[in-house]
């Protein structure tokens, strides 16, 4: 095979790992946001705060590799997802700024705290539904011809991407849930427990929902899914997800063992996005568009995928570093700020 071949396949996987590392490290704190609410008073909005407080700054650091790669890599993706998603993805970015201001502000605050406690979680779930509405818009399916975006600044918009928006706010509220089972104790970590039941049960609910309106969409996600003897190769995924439902509502209704429920919710995002890659394969923008239609020259692949090689463990290295310096539970009354 020539590189023209192997290129665009190599950078699938890089931009692939990047968002997925995106959506599960920040997803939590993003999760955090969405909870908040349910926060019994300042102090202890606080301690929720404080678990992602040393860590959540580097976790954007994966979006800007997804999006750079895309564009680096696949410049006609990149033009296609911008134009026919530019309302969601401006409101998404928008809502991180507006999330991670609010994150910051409210620690130095006094008497605007609660304010700036609002704005983080508002910002928070925008995110959260945005994210999940371009989601559901590129397995929907884009309206395309020859390469190029046809449909108008809302074509986007449809009942099953405003499903997938609310769902995601559902994952990332379960995420952030089982985090605080993770890094808390005493009446916080009973807070956290409580609110994860039900979100369990809303998640696998949604999962459930999602699939059985796959079948509906003009999408070739269910073809793939189902043409020949795929679904005999693909079977795994969703028994996987199925038994890892079980296992985390078991999780979540015991006491002990903290970890288990936040890592069997990241095992959670990790199947649904094989999942969703397994059925998209090899488009990068469905229905039609493959990451060979979008790729850029192997020279431009060539040249950027150097500097990846240089950064992606430097990236690595000190995002295992800073989550091992900040391991183990978080106090009431530590703080990082």
């Amino acid at each position: 095979m020539d590189l023209q071949t192997v290129l665009p396949v190599v950078w699938f996987g890089i931009i692939g790992f990047g968002v997925l590392m995106y959506v599960v490290l920040d997803g939590f704190v993003l999760g955090l946001g969405i909870l908040a609410p349910f926060a019994e008073d300042e102090g202890q909005l606080d301690h929720m705060m404080n678990t992602a407080a040393p860590i959540w700054d580097g976790n954007e650091t994966w979006l800007v590799l997804g999006g750079a790669g895309l564009l680096a890599a696949f410049p006609r993706a990149y033009a296609v997802v911008l134009s026919s998603l530019y309302v969601p993805v401006l409101l998404m970015l928008i809502a991180l700024i507006f999330r991670g201001v609010a994150f910051e502000f409210r620690f130095k605050a006094n008497r605007s705290k609660r304010f700036w406690g609002a704005a983080f979680s508002v910002g928070s779930m925008v995110t959260a539904f945005a994210q999940g509405v371009i989601l559901g818009a590129l397995v929907e399916g884009l309206p395309l011809e020859g390469g190029k975006y046809i449909g108008g600044s809302f074509s986007w918009f449809s009942p099953f991407a405003m499903l997938t928006g609310i769902a995601l706010v559902a994952g990332y509220a379960l995420l952030g849930s089982t985090w605080l089972v993770l890094k808390t104790e005493g009446p916080l970590q009973k807070v956290a427990r409580t609110v994860a039941r039900p979100l369990v049960l809303g998640v696998v609910a949604f999962m459930g929902l999602v699939s059985a309106w796959l079948p509906f969409l003009d999408s070739r996600i269910m073809a793939r899914w189902f043409e020949g003897a795929n679904f005999l190769w693909l079977a795994p995924v969703p028994l996987l997800v199925l038994a890892n439902a079980v296992m985390l509502w078991r999780a979540v209704m015991r006491e002990g063992r903290d970890a288990r429920p936040f890592l069997l919710t990241l095992s959670f995002f990790v199947l649904g996005f094989a999942g969703l890659v397994l059925g998209m394969w090899p488009n990068i923008v469905p229905p039609e568009m493959s990451i060979w239609d979008a790729a850029s020259p192997p020279s431009s692949q060539g040249f950027v995928l150097v500097g990846v090689v240089i950064l992606l463990p430097a990236i690595l290295g000190y995002t295992w570093w800073s989550y091992s310096v900040f391991k183990g539970k978080v106090a009431a009354d530590s703080g990082y700020h």
